[in-house]
């Protein structure tokens, strides 16, 4: 059986979509495979999104930070998986979070926040980043710097105001598929674990 991470995300100019992508990359390099569902608009039919996140085995909840949180539109994402909530449906599988904004600080956090809460009401179990910050001065933070924003609870990545094929840059992108390749490995453990106890339950 296949191990599936899906990706689940929000992307209003498209940089959090670049994002979501080294993300599946991530995820494929494990061996895993990633399962990207892209939240377009307020007014979409949230419900196969809530399903086919529901048929992995983890799921990356991905949203750009618009005044201090998530946006409207992964936030009606939420609230539609109350479905999911009522029936227990996401319970025990893993999940991490990342998140985006123009500015270096834009209160990510808070967003970062708001997608380990709702992983925590689901009762799934939250993998974070896993990245030391940088050990340099500020100065010396580059485009290439893993980490560069120095987030722990999940992937913060900055964008200027520019096409998603600039930005966000190297360092942000190869720490999105470094988190994909964590997720993925810890699901891939985890799928295995769970294998020998179904055939002692059996």
């Amino acid at each position: 059986m296949t191990t599936k991470v899906a990706i689940v995300y929000h992307s209003g100019f498209g940089h959090t979509a670049v994002l979501a992508d080294s993300l599946a990359q991530g995820v494929r390099d494990a061996g895993a495979e990633p399962v990207l569902l892209h939240i377009e608009s307020l007014a979409q039919d949230m419900g196969p999104l809530v399903d086919a996140a529901g048929e992995a085995d983890a799921i990356v909840f991905g949203a750009p930070t618009y005044m201090g949180d998530v946006s409207a539109p992964f936030k009606a994402f939420a609230d539609a998986s109350s479905k999911a909530f009522f029936t227990g449906a996401w319970k025990d599988k893993l999940a991490a979070g990342f998140t985006n904004s123009h500015s270096y600080a834009g209160d990510k956090l808070h967003a970062l926040s708001s997608l380990s809460i709702l992983a925590a009401q689901h009762g799934m179990n939250w993998i974070n980043l896993g990245i030391p910050s940088p050990a340099v001065t500020a100065a010396e933070r580059g485009p290439e710097t893993l980490n560069r924003v120095g987030s722990f609870i999940g992937l913060s990545a900055q964008s200027d105001n520019a096409s998603p094929e600039i930005t966000p840059p190297a360092g942000d992108r190869e720490t999105a598929r470094l988190l994909g390749e964590r997720v993925a490995l810890a699901a891939l453990r985890w799928s295995r674990g769970a294998q020998p106890a179904l055939e002692q339950a059996a």
